[in-house]
Protein backbone atom coordinates (compact mmCIF):
# COMPACT_ATOMS: atom_id res chain seq x y z
CA UNK A 1 0.00 0.00 0.00
CA UNK A 2 1.63 3.25 -1.06
CA UNK A 3 2.11 5.96 1.55
CA UNK A 4 0.33 9.11 0.60
CA UNK A 5 1.95 12.16 2.02
CA UNK A 6 -0.38 14.92 2.77
CA UNK A 7 0.78 18.24 1.63
CA UNK A 8 0.66 20.49 4.64
CA UNK A 9 0.64 24.16 4.03
CA UNK A 10 2.39 26.28 6.59
CA UNK A 11 -0.11 28.15 8.67
CA UNK A 12 0.58 31.81 8.11
CA UNK A 13 1.12 33.88 11.23
CA UNK A 14 -1.62 36.32 12.14
CA UNK A 15 -1.38 39.62 10.31
CA UNK A 16 0.69 42.24 12.06
CA UNK A 17 2.55 39.87 14.38
CA UNK A 18 5.96 41.18 13.27
CA UNK A 19 4.91 44.75 13.97
CA UNK A 20 3.65 43.69 17.39
CA UNK A 21 6.86 41.82 18.16
CA UNK A 22 8.95 44.80 17.07
CA UNK A 23 6.81 47.08 19.24
CA UNK A 24 7.37 44.89 22.30
CA UNK A 25 11.12 44.66 21.67
CA UNK A 26 11.39 48.44 21.29
CA UNK A 27 9.41 49.01 24.49
CA UNK A 28 11.68 46.63 26.44
CA UNK A 29 14.83 48.22 25.02
CA UNK A 30 13.41 51.69 25.79
CA UNK A 31 12.76 50.60 29.37
CA UNK A 32 16.31 49.33 29.74
CA UNK A 33 17.69 52.59 28.33
CA UNK A 34 15.53 54.48 30.84
CA UNK A 35 17.01 52.43 33.71
CA UNK A 36 20.53 53.19 32.47
CA UNK A 37 19.53 56.85 32.17
CA UNK A 38 18.43 56.87 35.80
CA UNK A 39 21.75 55.36 36.86
CA UNK A 40 23.71 57.88 34.78
CA UNK A 41 21.69 60.78 36.18
CA UNK A 42 22.54 59.65 39.72
CA UNK A 43 26.22 59.02 39.04
CA UNK A 44 26.74 62.31 37.19
CA UNK A 45 24.88 64.19 39.92
CA UNK A 46 27.03 62.58 42.61
CA UNK A 47 30.22 63.35 40.72
CA UNK A 48 29.23 66.99 40.28
CA UNK A 49 28.05 67.51 43.85
CA UNK A 50 31.54 68.50 45.00
CA UNK A 51 32.30 70.95 42.16
CA UNK A 52 33.63 74.21 43.53
CA UNK A 53 34.24 77.65 42.06
CA UNK A 54 36.50 79.95 44.02
CA UNK A 55 36.51 77.48 46.91
CA UNK A 56 32.72 77.53 47.24
CA UNK A 57 30.35 74.72 46.34
CA UNK A 58 28.19 75.48 43.34
CA UNK A 59 24.89 73.78 42.66
CA UNK A 60 25.58 72.44 39.18
CA UNK A 61 24.59 68.91 40.21
CA UNK A 62 21.15 70.14 41.30
CA UNK A 63 20.45 71.51 37.82
CA UNK A 64 21.86 68.39 36.14
CA UNK A 65 19.73 66.16 38.36
CA UNK A 66 16.52 68.06 37.66
CA UNK A 67 17.09 68.13 33.91
CA UNK A 68 18.18 64.49 33.87
CA UNK A 69 15.17 63.34 35.89
CA UNK A 70 12.76 65.19 33.62
CA UNK A 71 14.46 63.84 30.49
CA UNK A 72 14.64 60.18 31.53
CA UNK A 73 11.10 60.24 32.98
CA UNK A 74 9.74 61.62 29.72
CA UNK A 75 11.82 59.13 27.71
CA UNK A 76 10.60 56.20 29.82
CA UNK A 77 6.95 57.09 29.28
CA UNK A 78 7.45 57.86 25.58
CA UNK A 79 9.19 54.57 24.83
CA UNK A 80 7.39 52.18 27.16
CA UNK A 81 4.00 53.80 26.73
CA UNK A 82 2.81 53.08 30.26
CA UNK A 83 2.29 55.49 33.12
CA UNK A 84 4.29 53.37 35.56
CA UNK A 85 7.37 53.68 33.32
CA UNK A 86 8.55 56.73 35.28
CA UNK A 87 9.56 54.24 37.98
CA UNK A 88 12.14 52.67 35.68
CA UNK A 89 14.68 55.52 35.96
CA UNK A 90 13.49 56.65 39.40
CA UNK A 91 14.14 53.38 41.26
CA UNK A 92 17.86 53.03 40.41
CA UNK A 93 18.29 56.76 41.07
CA UNK A 94 16.78 56.41 44.56
CA UNK A 95 18.85 53.30 45.29
CA UNK A 96 22.08 55.03 44.32
CA UNK A 97 21.21 58.09 46.40
CA UNK A 98 20.49 55.87 49.41
CA UNK A 99 23.79 54.04 48.97
CA UNK A 100 25.63 57.35 48.59
CA UNK A 101 24.19 58.62 51.88
CA UNK A 102 25.35 55.61 53.92
CA UNK A 103 28.80 55.59 55.48
CA UNK A 104 31.07 52.71 54.43
CA UNK A 105 33.02 50.54 56.87
CA UNK A 106 36.05 52.75 56.22
CA UNK A 107 34.05 55.84 57.09
CA UNK A 108 33.71 57.16 53.54
CA UNK A 109 30.58 59.01 52.53
CA UNK A 110 29.62 60.23 49.04
CA UNK A 111 27.00 62.72 50.18
CA UNK A 112 27.88 64.30 53.49
CA UNK A 113 25.41 66.15 55.69
CA UNK A 114 27.51 69.32 55.50
CA UNK A 115 27.37 69.37 51.68
CA UNK A 116 24.36 71.55 50.89
CA UNK A 117 24.62 70.70 47.19
CA UNK A 118 24.34 66.96 47.82
CA UNK A 119 21.34 67.42 50.07
CA UNK A 120 19.69 69.79 47.59
CA UNK A 121 20.41 67.32 44.78
CA UNK A 122 18.71 64.48 46.65
CA UNK A 123 15.72 66.65 47.59
CA UNK A 124 15.18 68.18 44.15
CA UNK A 125 15.76 64.86 42.37
CA UNK A 126 13.19 63.09 44.53
CA UNK A 127 10.72 65.94 44.05
CA UNK A 128 11.28 65.97 40.28
CA UNK A 129 10.63 62.24 39.95
CA UNK A 130 7.55 62.60 42.17
CA UNK A 131 6.19 65.47 40.07
CA UNK A 132 6.80 63.54 36.85
CA UNK A 133 4.97 60.52 38.27
CA UNK A 134 2.13 62.70 39.52
CA UNK A 135 1.78 64.32 36.09
CA UNK A 136 1.51 60.88 34.51
CA UNK A 137 -1.20 59.85 36.95
CA UNK A 138 -3.25 62.99 36.26
CA UNK A 139 -2.84 63.09 32.49
CA UNK A 140 -5.69 61.64 30.47
CA UNK A 141 -5.01 58.29 28.85
CA UNK A 142 -4.41 58.87 25.13
CA UNK A 143 -6.93 57.29 22.81
CA UNK A 144 -5.68 54.47 20.65
CA UNK A 145 -6.54 54.58 17.00
CA UNK A 146 -6.44 51.01 15.75
CA UNK A 147 -7.16 50.96 12.17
Amino acid sequence: MPVVEEETAAVPPPPGWTAHLLDVVLRVVGGLVAVVGGVLTAVIGLLLSTVRAGGQLIGVSVVVTILGAVAVSWFAYATVGRRWAVALPALPWFVLMAVAAVRTAEGDLLVAGDNWVGLAMITTGAMTFAVMAFRQMLSPQPRRHDG
